[in-house]
């Protein structure tokens, strides 16, 4: 390839991937149905779906850094900062305060969620600033969405991240090299210091290392990007088919990384096995980020279609809706079951019907807020955002 592009396609597929297999975690834990294609079980990929987060952070941040890469590589000045805010805001403000707030009038209130007024203001007002993961009762007993916690360690990433870009710009080694040191000391201090990690685990200083493999990964992008390929002929197709094998290879590794992972036994061990293991993870969706673009073609219309763009575009409200879902469902006795505890006794067909009502239920709720709320609002925010900038220029003096 000649030109960098500027939108991967295969980067729907793998994010729409990830995001799946976090929800079906989400939806296993209420469910217990255990998974089979055939004689196959897939229980170790439900068990150890949260992993697949880290894959959502390391691909945030490659996009993020995407932008500076190809400035550090054309020695061309750092994106606008105030254009890098303004794009996050518009992007996530509208569907995560929506969402938010219907939570909180149209389930937490009116099923009586809270024990009191102050820890209901404080849930409140932790969630519309993205500092909830700060504390314990507003992370992990909050009634407004238990997976919103990972969208909030993103906007902690984001007011830091022109930051972090400018210095990976100016000294990539030296700013690389504090993040990973810091990251690896706190993780060291958590695991021999602490006796639970629930509040460690997933705080942002913990995720540094996997910001830092998104920033390589989108360093390196730009240069394999940019290196002249064959355009036809067996050569062009071998270099395909070795990246196609190395896709390959790279999700073999990660499929035998989930099956221990799966099998750690006790909720501490779990925890600290995904703080360990957290690199290795990074640097298997590393690859998986790294080759797909670059693979056969099969395997790019595979991940990049029609589809996995649309899914794509709403997996973000999906993902923040679905974990109330799945949770006010069970409230509601949807669907119906036979047993007051149909996951404990395996009940059937509740397990199965549970599962798809979860999945479709919460797919429709994030098309309709996708464009009803978001994009109306971020067509909004744009307007708004112009005509300010043509009032500023038009009250400038002229030359």
């Amino acid at each position: 390839m000649s030109e960098t592009r500027k939108r991967i396609p295969e980067l729907d597929g793998l994010r729409v991937l990830m995001i799946f297999i976090v929800s079906w975690y989400h939806i296993w834990q209420q469910s217990w149905l255990r998974p089979y294609v055939g004689s196959y079980s897939l229980d170790y990929l439900v068990r150890s779906g949260y992993i697949w987060v880290d894959g959502t952070v390391l691909l945030s941040s490659f996009l993020l850094f995407l932008p500076y890469a190809k400035a550090m590589r054309e020695h061309l000045p750092a994106p606008d900062t105030k254009d890098f805010y303004f794009r996050r805001a518009r992007r996530i403000l509208p569907g995560y305060y929506f969402i938010i707030l219907a939570t909180l009038f149209a389930v937490a209130i009116p099923w009586k969620l809270y024990d009191s007024a102050p820890y209901l203001v404080k849930d409140v007002a932790t969630h519309l600033t993205f500092t909830f993961p700060f504390f314990r009762d507003t992370y992990l007993y909050t009634p407004l969405g238990a997976a919103c916690w990972t969208l909030a360690i993103e906007v902690q990433a984001y007011i830091l991240f022109p930051l972090i870009a400018r210095g990976v710009m100016k000294k990539p080694v030296l700013t690389l090299s504090i993040m990973t040191a810091v990251c690896f000391a706190f993780r060291a201090w958590c695991i021999w210091a602490l006796p639970d990690y629930s509040m460690v685990v997933n705080q942002l200083i913990n995720f540094l290392d996997v910001y830092v493999a998104g920033i390589l990964a989108a360093m390196l992008y730009t240069r394999l990007s940019s290196c002249e390929t064959p355009r036809n002929g067996a050569k062009k197709y071998a270099l395909q088919a070795l990246v196609t094998m190395i896709f390959i290879g790279v999700m073999c590794g990660l499929i035998r990384m989930l099956r221990f992972q799966a099998a750690s036994g006790e909720y501490v061990k779990i925890q600290m096995r995904q703080m360990i293991y957290r690199p290795v993870y990074a640097l298997c969706f590393t690859g998986l980020i790294l080759s797909a673009p670059f693979a056969l073609l099969p395997l790019r219309k595979l991940l990049g279609n029609p589809v996995t763009k649309f899914l794509g575009g709403i997996s973000m409200n999906y993902y923040l809706i679905h974990q109330t879902v799945i949770v006010h469902m069970k409230r509601l006795h949807i669907p119906y079951s036979v047993s007051a505890t149909p996951n404990t006794e395996s009940e059937q067909p509740w397990q199965t019907n549970y599962t798809l009502l979860a999945f479709g239920i919460s797919l429709v709720l994030a098309v309709l807020v996708t464009y009803l709320i978001e994009k109306p609002a971020s067509r909004l925010l744009t307007a708004m955002r112009e005509k300010r900038r043509m009032k500023l220029t038009s009250s400038l003096p002229s030359a």
